[in-house]
Formats: structure tokens, C-alpha cells, sequence
């Protein structure tokens, strides 16, 4: 089992930017692929992008290709989404989420580009993007 805590969420103008960091609990953090999501109000729970454990796949939201990062530190046992060119429409909670199951090739961008393809979620960070 695993712990997920984010944080560096906050208020920015348009055009700036920001970086999230999930900080996970366990000695066993390289064992679990990792993603980003994101919910607005009202809205469905998002994919934004997720990373393998060993760091070598990643892949993103078309909304957010070429503006947003992801990374991992296992040694820290650590995720992290930097952010850039931020626009209002990015405003939402922001939530890190974990998975151990193996998944290769075209699976593994499918589900992990789902909130199904996780069984452990963080608590969420507020990102709030201004015009």
C-alpha cells in the first residue's frame, strides 16, 4: 500500500508557472506507475499525464502536450508536474495517483491514461490559473 501527498499547488496568473509534487509513502515507490489528474468543478475527473515506474514512458493530455512535464525521483520517492504557460481553463484540483499493476506496450498507455488504471489517490492540490 502507499501514501500519496501533494503539494506546490496554488494561485498564478495566465502565462506562469508551477510545479506539483507528489510525495509518496513506502519503501516500494519504483514499483508503481504514476499519474496526474485533474477535476474542475462540475466537471469528470481528467487525465493528465502519467510516467512508468522506471521513469522511461510517459504520456500526456493532448490539453496539456508541450506545456506540462512529468517526472520522478524514486530515490525521493517523489512524482512531480511542472507547469508552464498556465491558462485559466487549467484551474482544477490537482491529483496524484499510484498503481503497481504491470501493464506493457499499448495497455499501458490506455489504462493509465484512466482513473480506473489507479488504486491509490492522493488528496489534491487547488491550482487556480487567473485571466
Amino acid at each position: 500500500q502507499v501514501q500519496l501527498v501533494e503539494s506546490g499547488g496554488g494561485l498564478v496568473q495566465a502565462g506562469g508557472s508551477l510545479r506539483l509534487s507528489c510525495a509518496a509513502s513506502g519503501r516500494t515507490f519504483s514499483s508503481y506507475d504514476m499519474g496526474w489528474f485533474r477535476q474542475a468543478p462540475a466537471k469528470e475527473r481528467e487525465f493528465v499525464a502519467a510516467i512508468s515506474r522506471s521513469g522511461t514512458a510517459t504520456t500526456y493530455a493532448d490539453s496539456v502536450k508541450g506545456r506540462f512535464t512529468i517526472s520522478r525521483d524514486n530515490a525521493k520517492n517523489t512524482v512531480y508536474l511542472q507547469m508552464y504557460s498556465l491558462e485559466p481553463e487549467d484551474t482544477a484540483v490537482y491529483y496524484c495517483a499510484a498503481d503497481g499493476g504491470s501493464q506493457y506496450g499499448s495497455r499501458w498507455y490506455y489504462t493509465r491514461s484512466r482513473p480506473s488504471g489507479y488504486d491509490y489517490w492522493g488528496q489534491g492540490t487547488q491550482v487556480t490559473v487567473s485571466s
